[in-house]
């Protein structure tokens, strides 16, 4: 994860140099957050307790990023004559409305003001991003029942889920419980009334909504597109549609103004996700992703794409060091001739970016491609994004296509996964997913990892410990080890065996096959290894079995 400083938001901002036309939105970039009432002795006073308790579980510092902005500071600037929209605490400073030329004046006059950036630009009614999806209705009759031995019946959702080997995770328990994922999106209507979401709503799992684009506005009015994103996770009628995550909790947010594309969309996602962060969010879906403006002076060219210069990248790259599971859609402008690439935040180093397969695996033709600028693989993974099964605009299903559906299935089912594993980091999360997925010994530019198994996943997190050697397929000793090892087959198959040494962060160090019935021992030289943590992972048949080694 790399480091985020405050000198990359000078990367992306356009200073103001005198007066600008007004009325619009502006950014404001204060210069510290000095004689602030609140310190990191005292994180109590702006984290929630789920919070704080994410920091203590996977090590992670409270530091000043974390501060809230001056309040003293917000309120200069409230008394000059300037509307509050949202303060940003990661970025240290505020977006404001004025509809005065003098206040802006004075604001940028403030001694703890360091600059403004002008924000707004036009109205186009569509956004590019959304321009690009399309929802069909389902045909009459063709809705599926998947009822048998499975815990659901998922009905036309059967096959996005299937298609990740999720339903494993959901048979043994594992649906969201107890998880938190903050939706960030255009607007939720018709989720107070869809009947997809009444389970949600009868047990108290939409925890809160607040809206970044009105602040102290209703979420529910505006746009549709947060309703069918939702549905991909939480949505939960047995025979019509079961999401990826029908027990987690949710937080409804909305950062994104349905009919206008504007460069301070980028600041309200950044707002958005600090607030997912202080309430003790895991995971982050964002079905959104900025390229092209209403003003053409914020488009982004290829170059901004390289992690470290778009404002919600940052975001993104800030909220994944909070401990978030950050999970973006790749995009829809894998058919553009022009700008086939990825936006932001997908680009952010540790965003898990996702593209969109059609029902049989193959990856549609809008999604968005790799590499980054700056040459990294993206998308990460795939999921079924053509064709989702989606909450229509009544009380049905349609089917949508676009990357904004394949990341919340993705987003939900990750969250099963975390469920399972606790323990683990988001990061370690993503690479588990990442080493199950279909193209994990050759990603590409155009499909990342592959299309995941989550069940594949699950054993990859799960260790075999060697106390009962009766009861695994393989035993690795001496463990703790020094220079060498010795593998032991316990168990007679008649196929082919792969076993895969990797480290904590997942990368592959040995890659080798064996014929158990043939080989009978195995010895192994580990001396070029650092003394640490490693996995043995054993792949049989459609069998995984994880070993971890401790080298000493």
């Amino acid at each position: 994860m790399k480091k985020i400083t405050g000198i990359i938001l000078l990367l992306f901002v356009i200073r103001i140099v005198g007066a600008q036309v007004a009325p619009d939105k502006y950014y404001i970039q204060f210069t510290d957050k000095n004689n602030s009432p609140y310190t990191l002795d005292h994180p109590e006073d702006f984290l929630t307790q789920r919070a704080i308790e994410r920091r203590e579980r996977y090590n992670i510092p409270i530091d000043e990023k974390d501060l809230p902005v001056n309040p003293q500071y917000l309120q200069g600037v409230a008394d000059a004559g300037a509307q509050i929209l949202n303060p940003t605490r990661w970025l240290n400073g505020v977006t404001i409305y004025t509809d005065s030329d003098s206040v802006l004046n004075a604001i940028q006059n403030l001694p703890y003001v360091d600059h403004t950036v002008f924000l707004k630009g036009g109205n186009t009614g569509e956004k590019p991003y959304f321009k690009n999806e399309t929802v069909e209705k389902v045909p009459p009759h063709s809705q599926k029942s998947t009822s048998g031995t499975l815990s659901y019946d998922y009905g036309e959702a059967y096959n996005q889920i299937a298609q990740i080997n999720g339903i494993g995770l959901h048979d043994m328990g594992y649906r969201g419980e107890g998880m938190v994922i903050a939706v960030l999106d255009a607007g939720f209507t018709g989720v107070q009334t869809h009947p997809l979401f009444d389970s949600l709503w009868a047990n108290n799992r939409i925890l809160g909504t607040k809206d970044f684009v009105y602040p102290g506005g209703d979420v529910f009015q505006g746009h549709w597109h947060g309703r069918m994103v939702l549905s991909c996770m939480g949505a939960n009628i047995p025979s019509l549609m079961i999401g990826t995550a029908p027990k987690a909790s949710y937080w409804l947010l909305r950062s994104e103004e349905g009919p206008a594309e504007n460069v301070v969309e980028e600041y309200n996602w950044v707002s958005g996700a600090e607030f997912a962060d202080s309430v003790g969010a895991d995971v982050i879906n964002s079905s959104l992703g900025y390229i092209d403006f209403d003003n053409p002076a914020f488009t982004h060219p290829y170059s901004d794409m390289d992690g470290n210069t778009c404002i919600s990248s940052i975001g993104a790259d800030i909220a994944a060091s909070k401990g978030i599971l950050v999970t973006n859609s790749a995009g829809n402008s894998g058919d553009n001739i022009t700008f086939p690439w990825i936006g932001a935040p997908a680009d952010g180093d540790s965003v898990f970016t996702i593209g969109a397969v059609d029902g049989n695996g193959n990856r549609a033709s809008f999604s968005s491609k790799g590499p980054t600028y700056d040459g990294r693989i993206k998308p990460v993974v795939m999921a079924k994004g053509q064709g989702t099964t989606v909450a229509d605009d009544g009380s049905g299903i349609s089917y949508g296509s676009g990357t904004s559906f394949s990341s919340p299935v993705m987003a939900g089912m990750t969250a099963c996964l975390w469920q399972a594993h606790p323990e683990m980091s988001n990061m370690e999360i993503i690479e588990a997913i990442k080493n199950s997925a279909s193209q994990h010994n050759n990603p590409d530019n155009y499909m990342g990892w592959g299309i995941p198994d989550f069940m594949e996943a699950n054993s990859l997190l799960t260790t075999v410990e060697n106390s009962e050697p009766e009861n695994a397929f393989a035993t690795v000793y001496p463990n703790p080890c020094n220079e060498r090892v010795v593998i032991r087959f316990n168990k007679p198959v008649k196929t082919e065996v792969t076993y895969v040494l990797k480290d904590l962060m997942g990368k592959t160090l040995l890659h080798r096959k064996a014929n158990p019935a043939a080989t009978g021992e195995i010895n192994l030289s580990l001396s070029s290894l650092s003394p640490g943590i490693y996995f043995m992972v054993f792949r049989w048949n459609k069998n995984v079995e994880t070993v971890k080694i401790v080298k000493e």
